[in-house]
């Protein structure tokens, strides 16, 4: 059986959902976030290892509680950085080498399904490298922001809507290409918003599987209101 590595970036402070704890703490069916979407990715027994990266001083309770969920297969916590990026590399580090496909999912994302899971992770041992992303229904503009006021920018270009999707997590990628990838971040001192822009740094082409709207990335406070919602409405359907 191929080894697959989930790893959950969960080092970030949260700052725009306002409250004091960390939007990865936040309570959700009674449990942490982090922890609650750790449950829904290891619905895909596809998954052998789990990682998730967080501050250095909530490695240990976060070890602790995790230690008392059934997920059914080894979780490592491990210590994250300053950005995502980093958080995300110190994972990789601890990632077996024989390992065949990582898989990369926000901790605060906890609405991922299984066939989401099984499929990005179907395409990535196919291709690669594969994302979920959904189709943009909004008039997307490139603008140029103007240096006053500051909440107005002046619009440069209308981008056609049949090119834009919305990326997503989970994002699976062959574990060397992966490597690769961030060595070269690191080497050149460049940044990504997530791992697909590295890999595309490489010029390795990314195949996008069509996600959900439902698989939204916890950031604001309306965003858990929508997400205890989304959970009423799964409890009603049973």
């Amino acid at each position: 059986m191929s080894r697959i590595a989930a790893i959950l970036p969960a080092a970030g402070l949260g700052t725009r959902m306002g409250a004091d704890t960390p939007k990865q703490f936040l309570d959700l069916n009674g449990m942490p976030l982090v922890i609650f979407t750790l449950h829904r990715l290891a619905a895909s027994t596809a998954i052998t290892d789990f990682l998730v990266a967080t501050r250095a001083e909530e490695v240990p309770a976060l070890a602790e509680r995790i230690a008392q969920e059934r997920i059914g297969r080894p979780v490592h916590v491990v210590r994250g950085g300053g950005s995502r990026q980093e958080s995300v590399a110190n994972a990789l580090a601890e990632v077996d080498p024989t390992t065949e496909i990582v898989l990369v999912h926000d901790a605060v994302r906890p609405f991922v399904t299984r066939e989401q899971t099984d499929r990005v992770i179907a395409e990535a041992r196919a291709r690669g490298a594969a994302i979920l992303g959904i189709p943009a229904i909004d008039t997307v503009k490139e603008v140029k922001r103007a240096s006053l006021p500051q909440d107005v920018a002046l619009i440069t270009a209308t981008i056609p809507r049949e090119r834009i999707v919305l990326a997503q997590t989970p994002q699976a990628f062959h574990y060397s290409l992966l490597k690769d990838a961030f060595a070269k971040a690191a080497d050149d001192g460049s940044t990504g918003s997530d791992e697909a822009s590295l890999v595309e740094r490489l010029g390795h082409p990314v195949h996008v599987v069509l996600g959900s709207e439902r698989n939204i990335k916890i950031t604001r406070p309306a965003d858990m209101e929508l997400a205890r919602f989304y959970l009423a409405q799964e409890r009603a359907a049973k």
